[in-house]
């Protein structure tokens, strides 16, 4: 590895390696944009690169968690390349490459770009990206991807019923098209149950979006300030700093990703749960079978999304909708109606 690379965290995620693994075997090679021939235990090693240090990132530590029990379920060995920005991020998928892994997983749409280059140079090698997709997708990339919009209007929902103030809004980490899948749908949710309502977006920015508690922090206050009483976290690290300011009375909280109610006792309504676990061990088995190569896409529809108020253990999840059957059953109907198509949820990636 070159100098500069972030080191591999193995410790904590190393597997179990079956006795005959060896370091470096490379799977099978397919003919360039052929699926991926099954692989085998021999080559089933995998190696996982993030966009950012994994510590304090729920979201980018599901992903680790979910690749840890697909790679041992697979007899083979985990390696988290942790990256901390653009240049590092290009640099470990290159170390990936070198590996010779069966599968490459990049974690989020920070990837892109890489993974529209690096595979075009390296046919023979499998990759996944979890959270984005490259356009034009090449034929070595399996995509799995989620509609977070869905999830996210359902959080509207439940803030549009609770909101006392009238006045809600979203700590997110930047102004962008993907983020926006939670910003827009969450002012459309609760405004399809209270029209009156008003969101109010504000964004973390800076060096460091998704991973800055203090101005988070900062953010937060300004909605706390200007009487918003119910607010989404979505801006991955740097949340720590919006569920400081609901501790301190502020405001009530919904989570992203996981379940943050334990977190902030009292103070988290729900979460917008992204189940990584389901796509990405879905997706990983795929390529190891020589099914490589799709684009696929989780929804409610797939379970792929959700909230905690649907979740079967809602009861014991300290989220304090727990406590609103009423608002559960509304939240239910909703969802519902998202499944059969009879509720749209408009996409700001797409623009549909």
């Amino acid at each position: 590895m070159i100098p500069s690379l972030s080191r591999p965290r193995r410790g904590a995620v190393a597997l179990a390696v079956l006795a005959s693994a060896a370091a470096g075997c490379a799977a099978p090679a397919a003919a360039p944009g052929a699926p991926a021939a099954p692989a085998t235990p021999e080559s089933a090693g995998i190696v996982l690169v993030t966009p950012n240090p994994v510590g304090g990132n729920n979201f980018l530590q599901l992903a680790v968690d979910a690749a840890g029990t697909a790679a041992a379920r697979a007899g083979a060995e985990l390696q988290v390349f942790e990256s901390t920005d653009p240049t590092s991020i290009q640099q470990n998928v290159e170390a990936a490459v070198r590996e010779a892994p069966a599968v490459v997983i990049g974690v989020s749409f920070q990837l892109e770009d890489v993974f529209s280059t690096v595979p075009v140079d390296n046919p023979d090698q499998q990759f996944l990206l979890v959270d984005g997709c490259p356009d034009p997708r090449p034929a070595n990339v399996t995509c799995a991807r989620f509609r977070e919009h869905e999830a996210a209007y359902l959080a509207g929902v439940e803030a549009g019923l609770l909101t006392e103030s009238g006045s809600i809004g979203v700590v997110a980490a930047l102004d962008s098209p993907f983020i926006r899948r939670w910003v827009d749908s969450f002012a459309l949710g609760a405004a399809s149950v209270n029209p009156g309502v008003t969101s109010t977006p504000l964004f973390v920015g800076g060096d460091n979006p998704f991973g800055d508690p203090a101005r988070g922090a900062a953010q937060a206050q300004v909605l706390a300030d200007s009487g918003a009483d119910q607010v989404l976290a979505a801006a991955s690290g740097s949340n720590a700093g919006v569920f400081e300011v609901a501790g301190r009375g502020g405001f009530q909280v919904f989570g992203v990703d996981v379940n943050e109610c334990p977190s902030t006792p009292g103070r988290v309504v729900d979460n917008v749960l992204k189940k990584v676990d389901v796509a990405l061990g879905g997706a990983v088995a795929d390529v190891l079978a020589g099914r490589g190569g799709g684009d696929l896409v989780f929804g409610l529809a797939e379970d792929g999304v959700g909230v905690t108020a649907l979740e079967p253990d809602v009861a014991s999840s300290q989220c304090l909708v727990a406590d609103r059957p009423d608002v559960i059953a509304r939240v239910q109907e909703v969802r519902q109606g998202i499944v059969d198509g009879t509720i749209t949820v408009p996409d700001p990636v797409t623009g549909g």
